[in-house]
This record gives C-alpha cells, structure tokens and sequence, in this order.
C-alpha cells in the first residue's frame, strides 16, 4: 500500500472515529446546551418579574392576598405568585410537574423567594419539558451536518495536502529508483521540493546510486578487458598443442596430456567468450535493427541442435499458434537465447523425455514456452539459476560452466523480454518469454 493511501486512510478512520463518538455524545450535549439555556432565559425571567416589582409594587400582581397565576395558550410557559409563610431560601431550578387547567405538565422551574411590603413571597416561573426538548432534534440535525462537511472538507485537504507534500518522494521513486535501467542511471536531476528530509533522501539516493554505478561499471571494465587479454594467449597455446600434434618423434603418453591440456583451454575459451559476450550486451555494443520471423529462428534453433536430441532419445515439439514478425531486434543474440535454452532442456532432460516449445498469444502479448521433462529445479533455487557460475546440485554431474542462463537473462533484459520460469523438481521446467509489444508485428 502507497505511503499517500495509508495517511488518506489513517485520516479517514481517525475522523470516522471523531464523528462516531460526536455522534454518541451529541444527545446529551444538546440536552445540556438547552437545559443551560433555558436556565439562564428562567433567570431573566425573574430579573423582569423582580424589577416590575419593585417598579410599580407587588399589587400589580397581587390584591387582597389572592395568588397570581398566568401561563400561555399552549401552556408551554407559566409563571405564579403568591404568598408565602417560609423564610427564604436560595434559588432553586428543577424539573416538576404541574397541574395547569386540569392537565398534568412537566416543566423547568425557577423557584424564587423574597419580601415585599414587610410579606414573604414565592416566585415560580416555568418552561415546559416539551418546549425545552423541541429544539433538540433540529438542533442535532443541524450540528451532525455541519460536522460531516467539515469532515468531507478536512479528509479532502488532508488527501490534496498529502498529495502536495509527497509529490517529491513519488518523483524520486518514479524517475530515480523505477524509471531507470539498473545499473545505468543516467544524468542526476535534483529533486525541487522545500522539504529538507525529501531533499536529503533524493541526495543519498543519488550517492548510493553514483557508487554502485561506478562499482558495475568496472566491474564490465574488468570483463571485458580480461576477456579480451585472455584470447591471444589460449588462441597462441592452441597453436602450439595443434602444431606439437604434428611432430613425428611424439609418443602416446605425451599426445594424452596434450589432448587433456586442449581440452582445458577450450572450456578456457569457451568460458572467455562467454563472458565477452555478456559484456558486450550489458554495454550495449550489440545493434537491434533485425526483422525476423519466430517460426524460422525457432526452426534455425532445432535445426542446429536436432541431432543432439538421439542422444537420449528425446521427442520435440514445435507448436506456432500465432507466427509473427519480430522488429527491432538483434538475431545472433536471440539465436543465442533459444539455443541455451533448447540446449539445457536436453542437457537436463531424462532418457525419452520430450521438449516443448510453443509460440502463442496470451493475454494480448505475444509469449515463447520452451519445456522439458527433465530433473527440474528446486524451489530454493530457483532465485538463483540466473547468477553466474552458479551450479545446481543436479547440474554438477554435467558439463556446465554455468554461464548458459546468465547468457539468457542478459539478452532478455537487452530486448527487454520478461522471462517467468515454472519448475518442479523431477517433473521438468518451462521457460516463458513475454515479448514487448514494441518488438511484434
């Protein structure tokens, strides 16, 4: 999962969080909002009630002792006054029933004591429950649309200001790590960000890259001059084996050792070229400008290494469900590519086994399957069968250099072919190539 992706969600979860639990508390909030309210509009109630009289006295309310009561059409406010023979006490404000025209109501009263005219009174002034709560459910409608904008709001700014912000290390990635042909990396370009960690990694990313490109460059350096050095002595010790061969006074022991010591030089040889031939298609020194038919190199391939299949008595077959033209391409080197690996499917086959290899289209890609019934490779070596000079277990007993498959992979990567490779021990392996679509007309 992408960095960006992981803050998006963590800041979508965290607020979902936020949200359930407003969402929880959001009834009792509402109930303590109203009950302050009403509260504080019953206290000014009072304040009104107390000034009138003290303004015009308390016969504007209250003659000949009789108590004074009135509350609204609807009964959801009332307000009392009367007598009272109990010494004062603080404000009180609670909820209580009252009976109002024979209907029993639940209100928020303020009680209120005080003197007037040398007489004890109680002040009562209430709101009904009904009219407390009315505005409760609005109120709660209103809160969770609000909040769940400034949700929607904040999860988009966070995603545009993630967004924003690791722009950079999507540029890094893109053009310093995947953009790029390992090992050539091609020219430096810094990174444009005001972010110092960004700026930091962008440059220690170029650092490692600038050494192991040096490393692999003298490395291929190494090759290819060693490479090259080591032909003219083996070409000049062949000659001098081949020509002590034509010497009439050799006996037989000394022809042994000479023939011992030819072949030596030519694994040597081979080994040498080998290893030139890599160098060469890591360097690029080869040209890809080659049209040809997959049918015909297959077929040049079989025919070339055909009569090494009565040796163990193997069965081939070449199956092209879709015969295509391949462009852009070089054809000594993808010779080479099918013929190391026809050639180890009967190196590592079994007695009367058989070879496979299938030309198809698959998934809109144009595909080559070369298989055999041979020993197979195990699962634990399988990530490495592409290393150089790395021999199998089961490939010890044959005569390998352990060049062939490191041959493969580096024109594959040359052509920018993917290879896939399915193995089970003593059932045999496929080798599957996916051509680019650049390459197939």
């Amino acid at each position: 999962m992408k960095l960006r992706t992981k803050l998006t969600l963590f800041n979508t979860i965290s607020k979902l969080v936020i949200v359930t639990l407003f969402v929880l508390l959001l009834p009792v909030l509402i109930k303590y909002i109203n009950q302050v309210y009403t509260d504080i509009r019953l206290k000014k109630d009072k304040d009104k009630v107390l000034q009138t009289v003290k303004n015009l006295g308390i016969k504007y309310y209250i003659e000949n002792g009789e108590s004074y009561a009135t509350y609204t059409p609807i009964k959801d406010v009332y307000v009392s006054l009367e007598e009272d023979s109990l010494a004062g006490t603080p404000d009180t404000i609670e909820d209580a029933p009252r009976k109002v025209q024979g209907d029993t109501i639940q209100y928020r009263i303020l009680s209120h004591k005080f003197k007037a005219d040398n007489k004890q009174y109680e002040l009562e002034i209430g709101i009904s429950q009904d009219s407390v709560n009315a505005t409760s459910g609005p109120l709660q409608s209103i809160a969770f649309l609000i909040l769940l904008g400034m949700i929607i709001l904040t999860i988009a700014a966070d995603q545009l200001y993630s967004s924003y912000l690791l722009r950079p290390l999507s540029f890094i990635i893109k053009t310093k790590l995947v953009a790029n042909k390992f090992p050539n990396f091609g020219k430096y370009k810094q990174v444009k960000t005001s972010t110092s960690d960004f700026r930091h990694l962008d440059l220690s990313i170029h650092q490692m890259i600038t050494t192991i490109e040096s490393t692999f460059q003298k490395e291929r350096e190494f090759i290819s001059n060693a490479s090259h050095e080591l032909m003219t002595p083996i070409s000049i010790l062949q000659s001098k084996i081949e020509n002590m061969f034509e010497e009439e006074d050799i006996n037989d022991d000394l022809k042994v050792r000479l023939l011992e010591m030819q072949r030596i030089l030519n694994r040597l040889k081979s080994i040498t070229k080998t290893l030139l031939l890599i160098s060469q298609i890591e360097n690029e020194q080869f040209l890809k400008e080659d049209k040809i038919s997959i049918s015909e190199l297959l077929y040049e391939v079989y025919d070339e290494i055909s009569i090494r299949l009565q040796d163990k008595n193997l069965t081939s077959n070449i199956t092209i469900a879709n015969n295509c033209d391949l462009v852009n391409v070089n054809k000594f080197l993808l010779f080479n590519l099918f013929f190391n690996l026809v050639n180890n499917a009967i190196k590592y086959n079994r007695e009367g086994g058989e070879i496979n290899i299938e030309a198809v289209k698959e998934d809109n890609a144009f595909v080559v399957k070369v298989s055999d019934t041979g020993i197979g490779i195990a699962a634990a070596d399988l990530p490495f069968i592409f290393n150089r000079f790395k021999k199998l277990k089961q490939s010890l007993q044959q005569d390998s250099f352990g060049l062939g498959l490191p041959i493969v992979r580096s024109i594959a990567d040359f052509h920018h072919i993917k290879i896939d490779v399915q193995s089970e021990k003593d059932k045999g392996s496929t080798f599957k190539l996916t051509f680019p679509a650049g390459v197939v007309i």
